[in-house]
């Protein structure tokens, strides 16, 4: 039987993924605020990626006879200095996402809460696309001017992206 230590920090990360999407949305609209529609998108598909993230926690804790529960959360930055930023501070927050996901995986290993093990691997291999594609967005992001022509043709790029999950 899993353990309330253990469906106490499920709880915790799903709250923290729904944050996230949160914080994505109020970076959306910052974007959106500069007129810069394709990297709002980027945002806005990002926010709807945390929300599934946020929604297999509460479907996995649900499964294994816990119990969900929603929680408030703190308020998202809204200014950012430039894009640049938004990416930069986006970066950090999944980084802290990541040591979240690896310190339940821990509680998990060492309870041997196998299926929760097994849950949270799908999470770590995808905090490495996440941390990844942040990182490369930010390299392209310092090789160009903000007023370049670069600058606007990624803007139109980011702003074809959307979410569709794996399933």
């Amino acid at each position: 039987m899993i353990s309330t230590t253990l469906i106490d920090a499920l709880n915790e990360q799903m709250n923290y993924e729904f944050y996230s999407a949160h914080v994505y949305t109020a970076t959306a609209a910052y974007c959106s605020g500069e007129s810069l529609d394709g990297f709002a998108q980027f945002y806005l598909a990002q926010a709807e990626e945390e929300r599934f993230h946020a929604m297999k926690f509460y479907q996995f804790i649900n499964d294994i006879g816990g119990r969900a529960e929603l929680t408030g959360m703190p308020d998202p930055d809204n200014t950012f200095a430039s894009v640049e930023e938004t990416f930069t501070k986006s970066l950090e927050h999944e980084k802290e996402v990541t040591k979240r996901i690896y310190k339940l995986a821990d509680l998990a290993l060492d309870e041997r809460e196998h299926a929760t093990m097994t849950f949270l691997n799908w999470f770590i291999e995808e905090q490495v696309e996440e941390e990844a594609s942040f990182d490369t967005l930010i390299h392209r992001l310092k090789r160009m001017d903000q007023d370049s022509q670069a600058f606007e043709l990624l803007d139109q790029e980011l702003g074809k992206r959307t979410f569709k999950p794996d399933e």
